[in-house]
């Protein structure tokens, strides 16, 4: 018998409408497996249990009580965590942080209230690294994320809880957020679909500011149409964002690009990154031919191109990183607190200047116009999510702060090069086996002409 946690959150949403399946069953499945698993895992710092069961409470009377439950919100009754980056009233937010332990915000994120909205039940807060700054997820708040593929290994990050618990079965879907990887490098290392949206496609409002646009709400799903039903749930404007995007055309949302056929697509394909040392591990080779025979297998034309992006913008894409470490206030008496990697970024993003800073924008802003004008020759652009295979839990910090930074580019040195200003979505799907993350990335560089 098909357990619940082995279904796909659409099969669940169309169980729970279809009134199958219990939106309290569902709710209590999950979170029996989380207080199971979770010691082991580090998924979620804080499991919401309680209000977990008001919302499924509330949910299977609104099914029951419905003329017909197919138009209720997509999600009604389906678990849907929320990364400790986020806000959620009434619930303890601490950044992956000691010097957040004790914060409790008052207001959802934009995007929390779109997944209300939707119906979602927040069953808890997922890990994320202190401020969401590094490639993994070790903190002092709780035990290190684990993939349940190797539980040796680190599940990435900065939404590696996030990612461990939809791989684990602790949640069908979860909501993430991706910076310079946040969403794809735990998505490549625990097995799923990832995808970061183009700036504008998601609100991060209300409070986490957008100067930059670097960082953008986003999903982690078993499939793809998974992701794309949650995208279409969190995607939306508000007064205040700076980047904006006009909605779909009326009648189309992103499940429904999802499950047209896409004909044949004209793919450009990398192994070149722009980060110095960072050789591709045989293993990623291994996906990434593997999946370019794929695709010319049914029918695409694949062809070597030459990344435009190169060595040069990388000193300006750290300028940028090293300030968002700033972002987050933290009293002087808690300075001690913060972990060592988060106190050498804090420092060197304190030592930039506002003209250092404002340069640093202009020039990945100037360069990436011009690399767009290349990419958008194609429909996709093929390259590994990740330079290496999964890495041992404690291997970044095992090392001093400013090498543990440069191992981190060494391991994910492609997901920040479509991270620049104007950059189109990208998605990661891990193909590979548990102990050798074989992976590749295929994300659309011409999403603006084609679909979403």
């Amino acid at each position: 018998m098909t357990q619940i946690h082995e279904l796909t959150m659409i099969e669940l949403a169309t169980a729970i409408r279809a009134r199958e399946l219990s939106p309290v069953a569902v709710t209590d499945h999950y979170l029996r497996r989380t207080d199971e698993l979770n010691d082991r895992l580090g998924a979620f710092y804080t499991v919401t249990a309680e209000l977990a069961a008001e919302q499924a409470l509330a949910a299977e009377k609104t099914v029951a009580a419905a003329d017909d439950p197919g138009h209720l919100p997509p999600l009604t009754g389906v678990p849907i965590p929320i990364k400790d980056l986020n806000m959620v009233a009434g619930v303890r937010q601490t950044l992956g942080s000691l010097a957040y332990a004790d914060n409790v915000p008052d207001a959802d994120d934009y995007v929390v209230a779109a997944l209300r909205k939707a119906g979602a039940v927040i069953t808890g807060k997922t890990a994320t690294p202190e401020f969401g700054l590094p490639c993994y997820t070790e903190t002092k708040i709780g035990p290190p994320a684990r993939t349940p593929w190797d539980l040796s290994r680190s599940a990435g990050g900065s939404s590696g809880g996030a990612a461990a618990a939809v791989a684990a079965g602790l949640a069908p879907a979860a909501q993430g957020s991706d910076g310079g990887g946040s969403i794809r490098i735990p998505s490549s290392v625990c097995g799923l679909f990832g995808i970061k949206p183009t700036r504008g496609r998601v609100s991060g409002g209300p409070i986490v500011p957008d100067l930059s646009g670097l960082g953008v709400n986003g999903p982690l799903a078993h499939t793809v149409a998974d992701a794309a039903l949650l995208l279409d749930v969190m995607a939306g404007n508000f007064p205040g964002d700076m980047y904006t995007l006009p909605p779909l055309p009326a009648g189309e949302s992103f499940l429904s690009y999802a499950r047209r056929p896409p004909g044949r697509l004209r793919i450009g394909r990398t192994l070149q990154n722009p980060v110095a040392g960072a050789d591709v591990h045989p293993d990623c080779q291994l996906a990434y031919e593997e999946a370019s025979t794929l695709l010319a297998s049914l029918g695409h034309d694949v062809e070597d191109i030459t990344p435009p992006l190169g060595p040069d913008v990388v000193p300006f894409f750290e300028v940028l990183w090293y300030t968002h470490a700033t972002l987050a206030p933290v009293a002087p008496q808690s300075e001690e607190v913060l972990l060592p990697l988060t106190r050498y970024l804090r420092g060197r993003g304190q030592a930039v200047s506002a003209s250092e800073l404002i340069f640093a924008q202009a020039y990945l802003q100037a360069v990436t116009r011009l690399a767009l004008t290349t990419l958008n020759g194609y429909d996709a652009v093929l390259s590994p999510t990740l330079a290496m295979p999964p890495v041992p839990v404690g291997y970044f910090d095992e090392v001093e702060p400013a090498e543990n930074f440069e191992r981190q580019k060494r391991f994910t040195p492609f997901t920040a090069s479509t991270t620049c200003p104007a950059s189109r979505p990208s998605t990661s799907r891990c193909t590979g086996t548990p102990r050798a993350c074989r992976s590749a990335s295929c994300w659309p560089a011409g999403w603006g002409r084609r679909g979403p």
